[in-house]
């Protein structure tokens, strides 16, 4: 990735750019870490931010009130933002916030009117830097308030108009990583955390990120009493209906998804939450919702607090996906309570959080499914480290973002699965759940409501187990924190996995014998999965297409009669996450009349992590098809998915 050149009003990125320069004065920590970590450690702790281009360090952010009015008839939210603000340091003049393809209209410092502000040209992908003037020193403590409104470029709104929902108009944003400055003004920093209060006008129902605190004619209002940064913030509004799915819990969804979104959730969210609070501490806000969102949402989830955004994917009919509702709960303690200071120490929100997921899922489910899904998570880890077209700069744990580049670039399952597989490492590494979990708890209490980097995580784990010192001595930090590629691999409880292995194998050694379906018919039937769950029978598609030692295309009655005798399970499934391996079994055994049915699906679902590996599928066996697919389709997908697809397609 080529640096990018910025005008001068962006010189708050002039800081060092390089991974080795930003760590040249090392700060002195309580307790010395290995030489190799110590050579690392940044200058400032937590370490800066260098994908905002506002001057967050200047300031604390008290309390932040937006004012809002969707217009669906000119896909425009308008209105005004309200800061609380109290000055860091002397002689302050300037407040610097992000903004992207925003109409700023008005700025007051303290109700003063015609208040001078300047927005700079843009610095992609990080949008145009705000710069609003005092004549004299900034007070100790004042407000600040700014009129704008959003425009067709936006990239944190996508706009559906009746055809593309269940029949009215609808929008939602996606605001992670750096795209709420694309809503409204802001410090778009994970550093900076404030209290939100928002007031929303809408002519259709609205969901946000805080407690709904009144409702009356069109106008919608909440509150968010816990600090959270910008990209945290979510707001949804179209023909919303909800039901009670537990004690603390609602789900929303369109009308047409609301009996099986009841059905699908009712009764596991508040397992799930009950098994978080013993794993960590409780659960501090409140309520805890979800959004069943449209069909292009980009996401499996967004964490917003209070209300998680969730695919419409989740709903297989037979609660085989719920379990990505336990990793937007695990949120709630670590990435919204606990944030990552930047969007190079990711790992810290999503690590934990698949970490926690999983810890969620083997209390209720047994530990062996807790190493199941470890073994399915590294999978998916090896086949995204394969499909990067830059492997040695964004496979590394620890990333470094510090030259302008585009998070969203950068995004894979590195941070979720190379972050999983070093905690769950460390855990066995001290001695297993027991002496790991009360670390847990210190840890999150230590660093609630606060953003941190990884030096502080290291410098936290280092001081809590002094008796096991040599133990984190010896640990290959280099290769976890800043080498790309796999990390070593912990021994997983493979109890789960092998009757799928076994049945792959036995698959692929008769493909190399039977000649008809009949053949295979005496040696294969539907009992062979009929116990296995979805992760099975996921991996058990999945282990059929892995390595190159074994090429289906040249079995073509063998790849048939996997699907005829599994047909139930794999082509009559209603699961996603089968739908989408069946589809890939289907490609890789170049099964021609599969290529247009991946075309049609693909125009169903907008979720990226099918519709990525979606289209890198079908190009792989009809380039046209695919570019034409996605030529009729990319209006309907998120802005963040289009942008992503293009990249990947080459268009």
């Amino acid at each position: 990735m080529s640096l990018h050149r910025f005008p001068l009003c962006c010189k708050v990125l002039l800081r060092p750019t390089s991974f080795v320069s930003s760590f040249l004065n090392p700060i002195r920590s309580m307790s010395k870490l290995t030489p190799f970590l110590e050579s690392r450690r940044p200058t400032e702790s937590p370490e800066f931010d260098f994908s905002t281009l506002s001057n967050y360090k200047s300031f604390n952010v008290n309390h932040t009130a937006l004012n809002l009015s969707i217009s669906f008839k000119a896909s425009v939210i308008s209105g005004s933002v309200e800061y609380q603000l109290t000055t860091l340091g002397d002689r302050v003049n300037e407040i610097h916030l992000d903004s992207s393809f925003l109409d700023i209209k008005n700025v007051q410092i303290n109700n003063e009117k015609n208040t001078s502000f300047e927005v700079c040209p843009r610095a992609e992908p990080l949008g145009s830097k705000l710069i609003i003037k005092n004549d004299n020193t900034l007070p100790k403590d004042f407000q600040l308030k700014i009129e704008f409104a959003t425009t067709d470029k936006c990239t944190a709104l996508q706009w559906l108009d009746e055809k593309q929902t269940s029949g009215k108009k609808y929008v939602f944003s996606q605001l992670e990583a750096i795209h709420a400055r694309s809503l409204f003004p802001c410090f778009d920093t994970p550093s900076i955390k404030s209290s939100f209060t928002a007031t929303i006008e809408s002519e259709l129902p609205v969901v946000f990120s805080g407690i709904a605190t009144s409702s009356n004619n069109g106008t919608y209002s909440f509150e968010q009493k816990i600090p959270i940064p910008a990209y945290l913030i979510g707001i949804a509004s179209g023909d919303l209906v909800s039901a009670e799915i537990g004690p603390r819990s609602t789900v929303y969804t369109e009308p047409y998804r609301l009996e099986d979104a009841k059905w699908e959730f009712s009764g596991d969210v508040e397992k799930f939450i009950e098994t978080a609070e013993n794993i960590i501490f409780d659960y501090e806000w409140g309520t805890y919702d979800i959004l069943i969102n449209v069909n292009s949402y980009p996401y499996g989830g967004m964490e917003s607090p209070n209300m998680t955004f969730a695919t419409p994917t989740l709903i297989a009919k037979d609660k085989s996906n719920i379990d990505v509702i336990a990793h937007e709960l695990a949120h709630s303690w670590s990435g919204n309570l606990v944030t990552n200071c930047s969007w190079n120490h990711f790992w810290l929100n999503e690590g934990w959080t698949v970490y926690l997921e999983r810890r969620i899922i083997g209390a209720i489910h047994g530990e062996p499914t807790r190493h199941f899904s470890a073994l399915i998570g590294w999978s998916d880890l090896e086949n995204s480290i394969n499909a990067m077209t830059n492997p040695e700069r964004f496979s590394t744990l620890v990333q470094n973002l510090n030259d302008g580049t585009d998070p969203d670039v950068a995004f894979s399952s590195v941070p979720y699965e190379k972050g999983f597989n070093l905690l769950f490492y460390l855990e066995n590494l001290l001695g297993g759940t027991e002496e790991f979990d009360p670390f847990i708890k210190h840890y999150f209490k230590k660093f609630c409501r606060q953003s941190l980097d990884t030096f502080q995580f290291l410098d936290t784990l280092f001081e809590y187990f002094p008796q096991h010192r040599k133990l984190l001595e010896d640990v290959d930090w280099e290769r976890w924190l800043s080498k790309p590629g796999m990390p070593p691999k912990p021994e997983f409880d493979t109890s789960l996995a092998d009757q799928v292995y076994q049945l792959a194998s036995k698959w692929m050694d008769k493909a190399k014998e039977c000649n008809s379906l009949k053949q295979f018919q005496k040696e294969f039937n539907l009992d062979d999965i009929n116990d296995f769950n979805s992760n099975q029978l996921v991996l058990f598609l999945e282990t059929l297409v892995q390595g190159d030692d074994f090429n289906w295309a040249n079995f073509p009655v063998a790849s048939q009669a996997i699907l005829s005798i599994y047909n139930s399970k794999m082509c009559e499934s209603q699961n996603a996450e089968v739908i989408f391996k069946t589809f890939k079994f289907q490609i890789c055994s170049r099964l021609t009349a599969s290529y247009k049915e991946l075309a049609k699906w693909l125009g169903t679902v907008g979720r990226m992590k099918f519709v990525r590996p979606g289209y890198r599928l079908l190009e792989s066996v009809d380039r046209p098809l695919a570019l034409k697919t996605f030529e009729e389709l990319k209006d309907t997908y998120h802005p963040i998915c289009r942008t992503l697809v293009k990249q990947d397609l080459g268009v």
